[in-house]
C-alpha cells in the first residue's frame, strides 16, 4: 500500500492500488482515511465542463458579437446605451459560468435564472439600440434571433440541474 506523503488536499487519502492500465485508461483506486472511504477516480474520463453548455457557447460568442459593434462607436453612444448592453449582455455567459461552479442545486440555478433577466434586459437594450440607429437591420436580426433562442437552452440548463443533482 502507498501512503501518500504529501501535505495537500491528498494527506488523508492512501492510495490502494496506485495504477491500473486498461486499454489506456489510468484509474486510482483511492481510500479516505478519515471518512473510511473508497473512490474510484478514472483519470482518462471527460468531465463535464462550462463551454459544453450550448447556453454558454451561445451568449458568449455573442457578448463578443455586440463588443465588437459597440468598439467602433462615438463616445455618447457607448458611454449612454453601450455601457449599459455589454454589461447585460456579458452577464449571460458569466451567470452561467458562476452558476456551473457553485456547489448546491438552488445556487446552480439561482445563477441561471440571473442569466435569464440579463437576456431580457439585452432585448431592451437591442430594440433600443435599433431604433436610435446604433446598429443595423441585420445586427439587430442576428442578436435578436439569438437572444430568443437563449431562454429555451438556459431552461433546458436549468431542468437538467434539477434532475441531476440531488441538493
Amino acid at each position: 500500500m502507498f501512503q501518500c506523503s504529501s501535505v495537500s488536499v491528498f494527506q488523508c487519502f492512501s492510495v490502494s492500488v496506485f495504477q491500473c492500465f486498461s486499454a489506456l485508461v489510468l484509474i486510482f483506486i483511492v481510500k479516505c482515511d478519515i471518512f473510511d472511504l473508497w473512490v474510484l477516480i478514472d483519470m482518462g474520463a471527460k468531465y463535464l465542463s462550462v463551454e459544453s453548455y450550448d447556453a454558454y457557447q451561445v451568449s458568449y460568442k455573442l457578448s463578443n458579437y455586440v463588443w465588437n459593434i459597440i468598439i467602433h462607436w462615438d463616445y455618447f453612444e457607448k458611454d449612454t446605451i453601450g455601457r449599459q448592453y455589454v454589461r447585460a449582455v456579458d452577464s449571460i455567459s458569466t451567470n452561467i459560468a458562476e452558476g456551473f461552479a457553485r456547489f448546491s442545486k438552488k445556487d446552480k440555478i439561482r445563477f441561471y435564472y440571473y442569466s435569464l433577466g440579463s437576456v431580457n434586459e439585452c432585448k431592451d437594450w437591442n430594440n433600443k439600440c435599433f431604433e436610435r440607429s446604433t446598429i443595423t437591420l441585420e445586427q439587430y436580426q442576428y442578436i435578436k434571433k439569438k437572444l430568443d433562442s437563449l431562454p429555451k437552452e438556459i431552461t433546458q440548463l436549468t431542468q437538467y440541474t434539477n434532475a441531476k443533482l440531488k441538493y
